[in-house]
């Protein structure tokens, strides 16, 4: 299993001490939720703001692009240094040709799914995809409950993805994920967990990363969640 801290809920004011308190708790990715304040209701951070994150760490850094349009910003994000830009299926009319256009810049490419969107689009999508999202709050704000719905949501994608012949294509879940919804999620079917106030909520990092991680584990560990795991040496620092 994979964590991967939510920065939104950190303290921002002071995110090159956050950075470093996540490296030394032994974090390896960091999830940055970028919003535009018209596909999600807030607006957060873009390039400029990754880009210094990125002088003063070697996480892996996984963006979440809750924008519209977001095939207009893909070279400015990687240049900025996203290891993985995941875009949303109902954003993007060309989702296929978004996917494509990331992995040509050298970045993993992933699909996000709102809670309340079909994910039968995985039969045709799942071998354009590096990882698939699933989103268990509506997306724009931390610190919201769970909706206990993904659950079988989980359990049909990590179905459709094993029928279409995907398996080793990892699942992550954001959204009120907590140690104590974390084992039944990776029972269900998730290789990497997003946790922003949750985590960030409770320190020390290092105590509650191990939580998350005793409360996950699963056996024998998943072929997807080795893949994931071997994304760490993206990190562009």
């Amino acid at each position: 299993m994979i964590l991967s801290p939510s920065l939104l809920a950190a303290d921002l004011a002071d995110s090159a001490a956050e950075l470093s308190a996540l490296e030394g708790a032994g974090i390896q990715w960091l999830h940055l939720d970028i919003m535009d304040g018209v596909f999600a209701p807030n607006i957060t951070f873009g390039p400029p703001f990754l880009r210094a994150l990125r002088s003063r760490s070697s996480l892996f850094f996984d963006v979440h692009l809750m924008i519209g349009e977001p095939a207009r910003y893909l070279e400015d994000f990687c240049k900025a240094g996203a290891d993985m830009l995941v875009v949303h299926i109902e954003a993007d009319i060309h989702v296929r040709r978004t996917l494509a256009e990331i992995r040509a810049l050298g970045m993993k490419c992933g699909v996000a799914v709102n809670p309340g969107t079909d994910i039968g689009f995985l039969r045709w999508l799942a071998h354009d995809l590096d990882m698939l999202l699933l989103m268990s709050v509506n997306p724009g704000f931390s610190g919201q409950s769970f909706l206990p719905e993904v659950y079988d949501k989980l359990r049909f994608a990590r179905a459709l993805l094993e029928e279409a012949g995907a398996g080793d294509v990892p699942v992550q879940v954001d959204g009120g994920v907590c140690p104590e919804n974390a084992g039944a999620l990776a029972n269900a079917g998730a290789d990497i967990l997003v946790s922003g106030s949750a985590f960030f909520g409770h320190r020390p990092y290092g105590a509650r990363l191990s939580a998350f991680m005793r409360a996950a584990e699963v056996s024998p560990p998943r072929r997807a969640g080795e893949v994931a795991r071997s994304w760490r040496g993206c990190g562009q620092m």
